[in-house]
Parts: structure tokens; C-alpha cells; sequence
């Protein structure tokens, strides 16, 4: 327990339960604010000990919520600037994984499967569960790819180009173009590359700078 005022400590819980965190505050009527985390079970102990007490939330609470709920709705529309970014929506084996996964759980929750039943039958941790019954919609859980710098990179326009020209165009043959353009990687990396979509791409998704690959 802190004093907001003076950051001092002023008493240690034995636990963090309701009724603990209850009985410690009848004991101490003056308190008129409490602040406190999201908690709803701290909530409802604040409200039976001392009814007329104003609850607030701390600071960093409400900036992590805030974070997480910006962070939750750029996710939720990967779709949209993904597209406009020419970006390649990820959709793999890991994305096909997701969206079961998604079914899945909100088809147990519309029969009233509790959460904890859910992690039992499908085997998952709880809080991947919540994750996944919080998005309304499965294309929430999707995001676009990211992907680490490559030797590839410089030589995208003119893999995209030839590939456009001709779809059927031999790997080997795009390799040895652009060798010849200075590529120093290697024939697997190229085959990579191709394989996850990136050269179909005008633009790269790549996240922050690392070692090529």
C-alpha cells in the first residue's frame, strides 16, 4: 500500500485477495481516493469497504491500456495499409493456424464454453484464449509480415518486373541476372525470398534494420 501523495510505503498485504485488501481498508475509513490497476475484484473491494471512496487509475495502467488498444486496432486493419503499402498479407501456414484457432474458440464460446474449458479441449495457454476472444473478427489476429533486411532487397524491381513479364521465368535464370547485377547471395536465399511473396511485392516489409538474410 502506497500514499499517492508521498510515494511512502505504508503497509504490506499478506495476499492480494478481495478480502484482504477489504478488511485493510475498513480499518482505515479517512482514505477518500484509492488508486488502483484495472482489477475489477480490487473494484468491487473498495466499493463494499468504503462506498463513497473515488477510484482513479494510475497513470502507467492507463498508458498501457491505451498503448495496447491503439497497438490492437493497427493490427485489426493490416488488411487495409498493408494493401495500400503493397505489402503481402501473410497468409502461410502460421495464418491459416490463426484463423482456425479463432473458429475454433468462438465456436466454443457461442455454445457457453467457458474460457478455462477452452484451454483444456485446445489445448492452449489462457491468455492466447483471451487474445483470441477479444477479436470480434478473425482478420484481427492477422498481421502483415515482417521480415529482416535482405541481399535481395536492391534487386526487388527487377525480380518484380520479370516476373510480371513472365511468370514461368526459371529461378536459376533470375538468379544469374542478378548476379551479374552484383547479388552476392546465394542461389536458397533467392529461392526464399521468391517464397515468401517478397519479390511479388513493390515495396519491402521489412521491420528494423538487422543482419541480412
Amino acid at each position: 500500500m502506497i500514499d499517492a501523495e508521498t510515494h511512502e510505503r505504508i503497509d504490506v498485504l499478506p495476499d492480494r485477495t478481495a478480502d484482504t485488501l477489504e478488511a485493510w481498508l475498513r480499518k482505515h475509513p479517512c482514505v477518500e481516493v484509492v488508486c488502483r490497476d484495472g482489477s475489477t475484484t480490487y473494484a468491487e473491494a473498495i466499493r463494499r469497504a468504503l462506498p463513497d471512496a473515488v477510484q482513479v487509475a494510475d497513470r502507467w495502467h492507463l498508458w498501457h491500456n491505451l498503448c495496447e488498444a491503439a497497438l490492437s486496432e493497427v493490427k485489426a486493419h493490416s488488411t487495409c495499409w498493408a494493401a495500400e503499402l503493397d505489402a503481402p498479407i501473410y497468409d502461410g501456414p502460421r495464418a491459416q493456424t490463426t484463423l482456425e484457432r479463432w473458429h475454433q474458440v468462438h465456436d466454443l464460446l457461442e455454445k457457453g464454453v467457458g474460457l478455462l474449458e477452452c484451454v483444456r479441449r485446445l489445448q492452449l495457454a489462457l491468455n492466447t484464449v483471451k487474445r483470441y476472444a477479444r477479436a470480434d473478427r478473425p482478420e484481427r489476429m492477422l498481421r502483415s509480415p515482417r521480415y529482416r533486411a535482405s541481399l535481395v532487397d536492391p534487386y526487388r524491381e527487377h525480380l518484380r518486373r520479370r516476373r510480371a513479364a513472365d511468370p514461368a521465368v526459371p529461378v536459376q535464370h533470375l538468379f544469374e541476372e542478378i548476379k551479374a547485377l552484383g547479388f552476392t547471395g546465394c542461389l536458397n536465399l533467392l529461392h526464399k525470398y521468391i517464397n515468401q511473396g517478397r519479390a511479388g511485392a513493390a515495396r519491402s516489409t521489412s521491420s528494423r534494420a538487422g543482419s541480412p538474410g
